[in-house]
């Protein structure tokens, strides 16, 4: 049986306790330019053996050595850690595209599609409150199909459905087109407005773009700009 170095069993022993696993307990692979508690063991007990006896390695510098070591080492498994988590991350963001197809998101613009129930959907942006708040529908001629109002408005997202798509232009699947307006103390004036419109496709994205959508009307747009998700 082979013997094993009383010194280099106290070394084990002592970065064991500083959290550093031996090489025995480890499931990642070693390249040739990683170093090891093993070899770190060799490197620690030879420099031990050929030290000047008169002016012996101090017991701060020896700990401080084994320290860096372990520092390195924790390093280490965090990096495997975050690519695990960036992995998972991937896999999150295919699932949230895939579960966006065929609905709709609110996104900011002017044109709509009616639903089957010829309804269209959406939300307008008041800077400040409000007395009087329009929603104007036209057709793509510019033709006004109808106008709804809302009344005095508070600050902030105020919701619109109007019910009114005439029949022809849902069977012949015509945009509509949509102004709103709103006096806030200087006149009736335009404000933004943001639609539903229908996820047409979707990709899960990079890290750095995220889930991006093909929203019909809109194109390609990064589900960061969605503003609502509606089944």
């Amino acid at each position: 049986m082979a013997s094993i170095d009383p010194s280099q069993q106290s070394l084990s022993a002592i970065l064991n306790k500083l959290g550093i696993n031996s090489a025995e307990k480890s499931n990642v692979p070693k390249s040739k330019d990683q170093l090891g508690q093993e070899d770190f063991l060799k490197l620690m007990t030879t420099q031990l053996q050929n030290q000047d006896p008169f002016a012996p390695m101090e017991n701060g510098d020896f700990i401080a050595q084994m320290a860096q070591f372990s520092t390195v080492t924790g390093i280490t498994s965090m990096d495997e850690s975050l690519k695990d988590v960036a992995s998972k991350l991937g896999e999150t963001r295919v699932a949230t595209a895939t579960n966006m197809l065929g609905h709709s998101v609110l996104v900011p613009g002017s044109i709509a599609r009616a639903d089957d129930d010829g309804s269209v959907n959406g939300v307008i942006d008041l800077p400040s409150a409000s007395s009087n708040v329009n929603v104007v529908f036209k057709s793509q001629n510019g033709d006004i199909l109808d106008t709804i109002n809302l009344g005095n408005q508070p600050s902030g997202l105020v919701g619109f459905a109007w019910h009114g798509a005439p029949k022809d232009m849902m069977d012949n699947d015509e945009p509509i087109f949509v102004e709103a307006y709103a006096n806030t103390g200087k006149g009736m004036e335009g404000v933004s407005s943001s639609i539903f419109a229908e996820v047409l496709s979707s990709s899960a994205g990079d890290s750095n773009s995220g889930v991006m959508l093909d929203v019909r009307d809109y194109g390609t747009i990064s589900a960061n700009e969605v503003i609502k998700f509606r089944m």
